[in-house]
């Protein structure tokens, strides 16, 4: 432990990764923002907490079972000649969740009832943390297939996810109450949630899309509705989306 603590190429491969958690992260924090605004004011925040907690304990534990992670990339079956592995049935199926609840969000949001009238719909918090653990699988997996790749050093991995974790903590309220409070940016990030769900698809078929792309297309989306939000503060009406989940007065 003590040659880490001295190895410059060991804090070199901690930050390297710990800020490639961050950018892998983003995906999560939107996701979960989105999913704990269904909740009452006061639960927000520990089901804010408790997603991030089990992201990190989930990518903790599948780094100490990294035998079984390497095996989930052994083929298990074939279709119409493509090889289907473990890890691809796991990010078929996160693919798909991710495409199913994103444009349900958007639906709903758009052209949903709203209020208590559609209190039918309004989420528990059981509901939301299970939700927020079945996608948290798929992404720590995508995570920690590209940690292993990167560094060999298991403590190192380990320090490198609690860190992460740790600085989207500082930050997952303040997004997850911009996402809220602008419901232009929720569009936005719910569409980007289904274009996430469309590269876990083709990921699960073999088909590399590199993210940079999908992330470069976001922040350039996000900066041209900044300019817009500025615009609209001067002159235009707020931008309305239909709320579903009964609030409190």
């Amino acid at each position: 432990m003590m040659e880490l603590l001295t190895d410059p190429q060991a804090w070199i491969a901690f930050a390297t990764l710990t800020l490639l958690e961050l950018v892998l992260g983003i995906d999560n924090i939107i996701f979960i923002s989105i999913l704990v605004d269904k909740l009452p004011p006061e639960k927000r925040v520990l089901a804010r907490r408790l997603g991030l907690f089990m992201a990190m304990f989930m990518r903790i534990g599948l780094l100490l079972v990294l035998s079984w992670i390497i095996g989930l990339v052994a083929p298990l079956f074939t279709v119409l000649n493509q090889e289907i592995s473990g890890r691809d049935l796991i990010l078929i199926a996160g693919g798909l969740f991710l495409i199913w609840k994103s444009t349900g969000e958007i639906h709903q949001s758009l052209e949903g009832e709203e209020g208590h009238s559609s209190g039918a719909v309004q989420a528990t918090f059981t509901a939301v943390i299970l939700q927020i653990m079945v996608i948290d699988l798929v992404f720590s997996l995508d995570s920690i297939i590209t940690a292993v790749g990167m560094v060999d050093e298991l403590a190192v991995m380990i320090a490198a996810v609690i860190a992460s974790v740790a600085l989207m903590m500082v930050f997952a309220g303040a997004i997850g109450r911009f996402v809220s409070d602008h419901p232009s940016i929720k569009m936005l990030a719910l569409s980007f949630l289904v274009v996430v769900g469309v590269v876990l698809l083709a990921e699960g078929f073999d088909h590399h899309v590199p993210k940079g792309y999908v992330y470069f297309a976001m922040a350039f989306s996000v900066g041209v509705e900044m300019l817009n939000i500025r615009m609209r503060k001067r002159s235009a009406k707020p931008v309305h989306l239909h709320n579903e989940y009964t609030r409190e007065p």
